[in-house]
């Protein structure tokens, strides 16, 4: 395939994501510092589910109608003055209302650069593309938390957080460089509650023939769920519990961006050797596993061994299961059928969320952590039985007659 446009694609999504890792940050340790509670930190993750049941329900009808590249463009501009603006929040509900704000914006920029990705590259390049996405992605894992804390050092986290806004609307002129992908003339239709009910109606009905691809979706918004309500608990588990710094929990993140790397890395080197649901059984074992090192880790060198391990596990995971949504979902509904079914990880999101950041206060983060990750490697176990399967081999071959 021509790279010209794919690679101007994978650096807007590197400088929109090592922008964001650094807000993350930040926020996290903001929010810490602020409250001293776990639980206010787990409010903050909240938020991003709660945006997307506020939005889901009818942006997938919006995104597959409208022209996904502006629509991009518009999303990555208005996220950019949002967060440029929040270091000047004082009040604490404030800041929660913005980053709701924000995340609203988010939901939607996210299912609509998956249906731009999936037209702009071809079927039998997806599965390298995705590989390159991921090692882009640990750039932000690497550089992130480097970047933030030179930036704690010169100024503030305040600071670290309008770097976010730049790189967004850096991110923003990038896509203004990609093509149009929607045919010229194209008449579209006005959405409208019956339009938008007709598509859940359309949903309903592929749902229902393609049982194993909505299953393996669903199966792999609870490995998304699980992984959430563990890393909200994350920051405090190591400042906390384990009595790391908060530049040694920066490199702690840095080690978990070499596992991506790595990681990344053999899946793009060997692509040809690896299919589909080997990725994602392997992701989906493997990725618990190094929850479960870092929950019983008692110092810094087990807690980035644990940290290597379930990254390197999930950009296996990451990689096979896009591939495998790509390559079976028609892109006409894509935008709808991610956004739709995101609906039921939003909501499984908040409530895990919230019940355990609860009882990390009452019976300590610790336990909570490690009962999570046991919980966590039984359905990465029940995942491999579902994929594993020989008569669901069709759903997992990349040069597949099953075209759409």
């Amino acid at each position: 395939m021509k790279w010209k446009n794919p690679l101007l694609l994978l650096f807007g999504i590197c400088v929109s994501n090592l922008g964001a890792w650094i807000y993350l940050i930040a926020l996290n340790l903001i929010i810490l510092d602020r409250t001293g509670s776990p639980f206010a930190v787990s409010v903050f993750y909240i938020l991003i589910p709660i945006a997307t049941l506020c939005t889901n329900f009818w942006s997938g009808s919006f995104i597959d109608r409208l022209n996904k590249r502006n629509l991009m463009i518009f999303l990555d501009f208005i996220r950019a003055f949002l967060i440029y603006l929040l270091p000047y929040m004082d009040s604490l509900v404030l800041i929660y209302l913005w980053v709701f704000i924000i995340n609203l914006a988010s939901s939607i920029f996210e299912p609509t650069s998956t249906v731009y990705m999936t037209k702009l590259i071809p079927k039998t390049d997806r599965q390298r593309f995705n590989a390159l996405r991921n090692f882009i992605h640990s750039t932000g894992f690497i550089l992130g938390p480097s970047i933030a804390g030179v930036l704690f050092i010169l100024g503030s986290p305040y600071l670290a957080i309008q770097l976010n806004s730049l790189a967004l609307g850096i991110s923003a002129v990038i896509i203004f460089l990609l093509p149009k992908l929607e045919l010229r003339g194209k008449t579209v239709e006005k959405v409208s509650l019956r339009v938008i009910r007709n598509d859940w109606r359309e949903l309903v009905i592929f749902s229902k023939s393609n049982r194993h691809t909505t299953f393996v979706y669903v199966l792999f918004s609870g490995f998304i769920v699980f992984m959430t309500v563990l890393d909200s608990l994350e920051a405090a588990f190591a400042t906390k519990v384990l009595s790391l710094s908060e530049s040694a929990y920066g490199f702690l993140v840095s080690v978990a961006g070499i596992g991506v790397i790595v990681g990344s890395l053999t899946n793009a080197l060997f692509t040809s050797r690896l299919k589909i649901n080997i990725l994602i059984g392997f992701g989906a074992i493997f990725t618990p596993v190094g929850y479960l090192i870092f929950a019983f880790s008692q110092n810094f060198i087990w807690a980035s061994i644990g940290f290597f391990t379930l990254t390197f596990a999930l950009s296996f995971a990451n990689t096979g299961f896009l591939t495998f949504y790509q390559n079976n979902v028609p892109t006409e509904i894509m935008g709808r059928l991610s956004s739709a079914l995101s609906v039921l990880e939003a909501l499984l999101i908040i409530i895990f969320t919230g019940i355990v950041g609860i009882f990390s206060e009452l019976h300590g983060i610790r336990f909570i952590y490690i009962i999570g990750s046991f919980a966590f490697m039984a359905l990465g176990l029940f995942m491999n039985l579902v994929v594993l399967g020989k008569s669901k081999k069709a759903f997992y071959q990349e040069y597949s007659e099953r075209e759409h």
